[in-house]
């Protein structure tokens, strides 16, 4: 039976504040707060708000089954906290419904997977511990900044034990291949892999509302209808895009709100489900591998890396970052731990490239690309500042290394413990309930092996 994965992320720019030269080693605090209150604020109440409404309707309505999966970034999620709450309730009545699937992402919605290993696990755990810790369930899918892949992310990822992972669809990768098969990765198989077919996600995400659109305007029943008419061997169809494309890229004035609702019911009458990708890289089989020695993405229509790490002025900042990754990863103090995490987001790699794109680039507060490198070199400058004073420069890179293995080692201790503490209270919760069913079987037991004593004779006279 042919079906449906829709899928929507969830992030948020971190906006950095004018930052000058002089005020490095004086000003330890980045961020411009009213621009970030404001725009998240303006995009819960224009998107998250009406989207999320009309999706836990969807959800909830038994005639027409629908399911949907989300990845939300930890920096998100923090300005969701503060700001926009009524966004995380929304979030909790989609989970409740049973209908939704939170996946796996980087806390940070950076790059760590291309600079730093561990600094990649750690933020990944972290963040699928904080999705534990709001939706009651660990992810089991994972999903990188920007569908990023290679062959050896893969084997990264699933190195933290998850099931399968989302990327692109990208041609130049696929050659003849079909996206809508489930594949699985090249250099660990048990990694099974979706891929996004770009076509039918653009065609909501960039193209909807567009009068110039040969297809405008697109209704549930066209749609649903190009899906029916793939070849029947195609079973699997992947549409992933950013959940502020409803309502932002595509305002609601388009309908696109009336569009997703008469989806289930579309998909219904030519026998088309919704799936969540567990339920997917679960039950079904994947056809042959998939080979990518360099990552891609799904950005532009490269679909590679070069609108992030296309320039001199992006590779300069991204190799300074993570020059410092192992210092960070070292540090105990909560305020570095946090600015790494917002300095990570690959916005600000983005708002440096001189690409030409099809698609209009917002920069924020930038007036050009080099704008943008200065004023993040002059913030990166002060933090790796404030991270040397933590762990000097001079601390040698053996040192250090001695130092993480340290670490490594202590952090897999603790979770083999934490294991076996998992299995002493199963065992205990066993014992504690094993009694009670095994009494009235004892009893019986004994009864049973109880001697019969012979009947009395009578007394002769």
């Amino acid at each position: 039976m042919r079906t449906i994965c829709l899928y929507f992320e969830i992030h948020q720019i971190i906006h950095l504040k004018r930052y000058r030269f002089f005020e490095i080693g004086t000003d330890h605090y980045y961020y411009d707060d009213y621009a970030n209150e404001t725009t998240i604020t303006e995009v819960a109440e224009r998107s998250y708000i009406p989207a999320l409404t009309t999706l836990v309707g969807m959800a909830k309505n038994p005639e027409f089954p629908f399911k949907v999966a989300f990845s939300i970034s930890g920096v998100a999620l923090e300005q969701l906290e503060i700001y926009a709450p009524d966004v995380i309730d929304l979030l909790h009545q989609l989970n409740d419904t049973g209908c939704c699937e939170f996946l796996a992402e980087p806390y940070s919605h950076g790059l760590s997977s291309l600079g730093n290993e561990d600094c990649f696990k750690e933020e990944v755990m972290r963040q699928s511990e904080k999705m534990r810790q709001l939706f009651g369930k660990t992810p089991k899918v994972f999903r990188n900044s920007s569908l990023v892949y290679s062959d050896e992310i893969g084997a990264l990822v699933a190195s933290l034990g998850f099931k399968g992972m989302l990327t692109e669809g990208a041609k130049h990768v696929l050659g003849w291949k079909s996206p809508h098969y489930l594949y699985h990765c090249a250099m660990a198989p048990n990694l099974k892999l979706l891929l996004r077919d770009f076509k039918l996600s653009d065609d909501i995400s960039l193209r909807f509302s567009n009068s110039d659109w040969s297809d405008y305007p697109l209704f549930a029943d066209k749609y649903i209808s190009w899906i029916d008419a793939l070849p029947p061997e195609e079973q699997v169809i992947n549409i992933f895009m950013e959940l502020s494309a409803i309502g932002m890229a595509q305002s609601l004035s388009s309908n696109i709100l009336e569009f997703l609702k008469a989806l289930p019911a579309c998909a219904k009458a030519k026998g088309i489900t919704f799936s969540t990708p567990t339920e997917l890289v679960t039950k079904l089989k994947s056809v042959s591998s998939i080979e990518v020695s360099y990552p891609i993405s799904w950005v532009d229509e490269e679909r590679d890396l070069s609108t992030w790490l296309g320039n001199v002025m992006q590779r300069e900042a991204f190799n300074k970052l993570y020059s410092i990754a192992e210092r960070v990863y070292l540090s105990n103090d909560r305020r570095i731990k946090q600015d790494w995490d917002y300095l990570q987001a690959s916005n600000n790699f983005r708002f440096m490239t001189t690409k030409n794109s099809a698609i209009a680039l917002y920069r924020g507060i930038y007036d050009s690309p080099y704008d943008a490198f200065t004023n993040y070199m002059n913030i990166l400058g002060d933090f790796i500042k404030r991270v040397n004073a933590l762990y000097p420069e001079d601390v040698d890179n053996e040192e250090l290394n001695s130092l993480l293995t340290t670490i490594k080692n202590q952090d897999e201790e603790l979770t083999e413990l934490h294991k076996e503490l998992d299995k002493l209270k199963a065992k205990m919760a066993k014992a504690d309930a094993s009694p009670k069913e095994a009494k009235p079987k004892a009893a019986a037991k004994a009864k049973a092996d109880k001697p019969k004593t012979a009947p009395k004779k009578k007394a002769t006279k």
